[in-house]
């Protein structure tokens, strides 16, 4: 559950009372995400998303946060779109901590994602892709490879090894391999770097709004790839579906076309990706304190993810000619 901040019905009224949109009829918790706290907000003129940012963002970096949705929105891709206050700000304090209204986007997640879906975000990726292309602030990557090899510390060689046998060692040499075949000078701009389904909305079968951008960044757009070929392409039996990454790569280079060295990277870069997000779910299983109203997810999924990207010769393998 993504609500770690109380908020009261007085303090809701009194933040929302310096916006212009309307009185508040209700304000229910989201129990989904797991970074920030989360709340639909209702007023007598419409739906609203009402956003705590807890301990693990960095308040510095809410204004590349903010200033990219606001562009990204500008731009015409489906985002939603921060709310300012009389006073001209999107971003204010809310119970101490700092807050933002942005509007709702209507639409729902799919559970199980289809070869369609794959398509419509392959063409939605590229369309931010090329508007963020244009946007001017930049944020490091901060869970890129250079952040991987202290996330795998932090976890311990025991404690990692006692979740999986010798899952301490394998981590450890792909890094390794990771760290000196790194690709550089790619095409690169803001990313979302975290579009999973949950962060993706359909209405009628169409792609009607990205997300969460409380990861984004400024890196590689193949990278951004490599993270949806593991968040998409996959069946719940581990197996990789070819035709999902097929329709995905294939829209995606309609709106934006690759590079050469895009094309011989993105093996390395899903393989990258699948470390960084088992490296975070590893951390989060072993430290998780039990009973937490957040759920860790097994690492082990993105075990099995990795050992099939070091196995691809060409990015034919995910059905790209």
């Amino acid at each position: 559950m993504a609500v770690y901040t109380d908020v009261s019905d007085e303090d809701v009224s009194q933040f929302v009372a310096d916006y212009d949109i309307g009185d508040v009829l209700s304000c229910k918790g989201i129990a989904e995400g797991v970074e920030n706290s989360n709340f639909m907000l209702t007023t007598d003129q419409g739906a609203f998303i009402l956003t705590l940012y807890e301990k693990r963002v960095d308040p510095k970096d809410l204004p590349f946060f903010i200033g990219l949705m606001e562009h990204l929105a500008k731009n015409g891709i489906p985002s939603p779109t921060p709310v300012h206050a009389r006073d001209g700000e999107a971003l204010r304090t809310l119970c101490d901590k700092p807050a933002a209204i942005v509007t709702f986007l209507p639409g729902l997640w799919p559970k199980r994602a289809t070869s369609e879906h794959c398509r419509e975000l392959g063409e939605g990726l590229a369309r931010m892709h090329v508007a963020g292309s244009t946007f001017e602030m930049s944020r490091p990557n901060g869970l890129s490879v250079d952040a991987w090899r202290p996330l795998l510390e932090s976890s311990g060689k025991d404690a990692t090894n006692g979740v999986s046998a010798g899952l301490y060692d394998m981590l450890s040499d792909e890094l390794t391999y990771l760290e000196e075949h790194w690709p550089a000078g790619l095409p690169s701009g803001a990313i979302h770097a975290d579009l999973f389904p949950d962060n993706v909305f359909f209405r009628d079968g169409h792609l009607s709004g990205l997300i969460d951008f409380y990861f984004a960044c400024t890196d590689a757009f193949a990278y951004d790839l490599g993270i949806c070929l593991n968040a998409w392409c996959f069946e719940q039996d581990g197996s990789f579906n070819i035709t999902k990454a097929r329709r995905m790569l294939a829209t995606y280079r309609v709106e934006r076309g690759f590079s050469q060295e895009e094309l011989d990277a993105l093996p390395i870069l899903a393989r990258g990706a699948a470390i960084r997000f088992l490296l975070t779910r590893l951390y989060d299983w072993l430290n998780t304190p039990e009973g937490a109203l957040v759920v860790p997810k097994d690492p082990m999924e993105y075990v099995h993810k990795l050992r099939f990207h070091q196995g691809v010769k060409s990015v034919g393998d995910y059905g790209l000619d």
